[in-house]
């Protein structure tokens, strides 16, 4: 999701405006977008990076951008933190934000010549689905001298809730996916991380090194967990294939976050489509929600997707794209 850094400043050119006629997805701007259907209000609710919220009815159009993060201007986070990869989960009566916060006015580290902003996996809650999503007690989920992003959710079979998140290999030189506890009410954490996998664990993703010679990619990014119709325990996984963003998938041979985790030999999704996460629709259909990327006037800009998939067997099939 570093990425993202490149894209941010498009989707923040948005934030000063809101959409006064509903508009088709494939013409909004967005990364990382993932898609809460809410049972309660009968809406879809979308997030992903920039801090905005869009809204819809039946997925064909949608209303907004609407800025619904508002964090601490005195946190860690300070006055304007760049927002990554929001992603909304129910519990218990609440609504939890999951995002990734940066500061860039703050350097936790330097490696290779590369400055380390202060960024970590974050949470805020609200009454509401559309927010607006205010701080919690704790100001801090995750160590502060990691940078740490994409975190998401996840209710393991000892009933505990947990943050699943990925520590940056702009820092570690290999990223991983790390699971840490949180408070029954998701206001902290408990306890420190512990390492699900690595990048190089990767059998798909490739890059190349100084000499030329290929290896696994170093970036691990966009996780999220589900179950298949037989019960078996699987997270999609979003890296790199040299210059093409592709998505793989990885089930755990346990049936917990501890696995083993092994990972699928082939990508799971088309090449140039990731991040992604899976929502069932109010008539029942699962679905993925991917951005790709695409250049216009030699600038990127990354696109809201939608696929059909099937969890009926063992494993997640991503089927064709969907078009509401």
């Amino acid at each position: 999701m570093s990425a993202c850094f490149f894209y941010f400043s498009i989707i923040n050119a948005q934030k000063s405006r809101v959409l006064k006629e509903a508009v088709p997805l494939d013409s909004i701007r967005l990364s990382d977008p993932a898609i809460l259907a809410d049972n309660k209000t009968g809406m879809y609710y979308m997030t992903g990076t920039g801090g905005f919220l869009w809204k819809s009815k039946d997925l064909k159009l949608w209303n907004g951008p609407y800025d619904v993060a508002k964090t601490d201007p005195k946190s860690w986070m300070g006055p304007k933190p760049m927002i990554w990869a929001a992603e909304l989960h129910q519990f218990k009566n609440k609504y939890y934000y999951f995002a990734t916060f940066t500061n860039r006015d703050k350097i936790i580290d330097k490696v290779d010549d590369n400055s380390i902003e202060r960024r970590a996996s974050h949470i805020l809650v609200s009454d509401h689905a559309q927010g607006p999503y205010l701080p919690m007690k704790d100001d801090i989920y995750l160590p502060a001298d990691k940078p740490t992003l994409d975190g998401t959710f996840w209710i393991d079979k000892n009933g505990k809730p947990y943050m699943i998140y990925c520590y940056e290999w702009l820092q570690n030189g290999n990223g991983t996916i790390e699971k840490i506890e949180l408070k029954p009410d998701l206001s902290g954490s408990v306890g420190e991380g512990k390492l699900l996998f690595k990048a190089s664990d990767s059998p798909w993703s490739r890059e190349k090194d100084s000499n030329g010679n290929d290896k696994p990619n170093k970036v691990t990014d966009g996780p999220y967990l589900f179950k298949t119709g037989s019960g078996r325990l699987g997270m999609l996984w979003t890296s790199w294939i040299y210059d093409v963003y592709t998505q793989g998938v990885a089930y755990s041979k346990s049936g917990t976050l501890d696995g083993p985790w092994i990972q699928e030999e082939a990508p799971v999704s088309p090449p140039n489509f990731g991040h992604g996460m899976l929502f069932q629709t109010f008539e029942g259909k699962w679905l993925m929600s991917v951005h790709s990327h695409k250049k216009i006037d030699g600038k990127t800009i990354r696109i809201p997707k939608l696929f059909e998939v099937d969890l009926s067997g063992d494993k997640l099939v991503v089927l064709k794209p969907y078009f509401p």
